[in-house]
């Protein structure tokens, strides 16, 4: 049964903050859903979980790209956005299930473009409440999309 967090940020330091803290318990393997409407702070939640890793380069949203690879830190960070893709794209068509067995941790913004039996380790859903404060929600447990 998966279990929920709630956490509510009044910044975007607070935000880097509390997604640094959260990659802590970030294994390989694990595979993240970001969601959350546009300007939500989903590359935040990225920058402050590659900080957390220990990556001390710049992170970017992949939204041109597909994916951003990060290496040199406690694990590998593979950093998936999906928002220029159609619903229901398969991991294998598009080439994404090649980063799920690299050893690393996968994070994935816009996840509802895949097809929904696509299993998470956690899902984080991140709410604006005014233009600086968040709600996140985590969902720990292998949740689907």
């Amino acid at each position: 049964m998966a279990q929920t967090e709630e956490f509510l940020s009044g910044s975007e330091a607070e935000t880097l903050a509390w997604a640094a803290a959260f990659a802590a318990r970030l294994r390989a393997g694990d595979t993240v859903a970001l969601s959350g409407d546009l300007g939500a702070g989903k590359t935040v939640v990225s920058r402050g979980v590659a900080l957390g890793l220990g990556f001390a380069g710049d992170v970017h949203s992949p939204s041109y790209a597909l994916v951003h690879e990060y290496a040199g830190a406690r694990l590998p960070l593979f950093h998936m956005d999906l928002y220029r893709l159609k619903e229901g794209a398969d991991w294998e068509e598009i080439g994404l299930d090649h980063y799920l067995g690299q050893g690393g941790v996968c994070l994935v913004e816009w996840p509802e473009r895949l097809p929904a039996e696509q299993a998470f380790a956690y899902r984080i859903r991140i709410g604006t409440v005014t233009e600086t404060r968040r709600h996140i929600q985590v969902t720990i447990g292998r949740t689907q999309a």
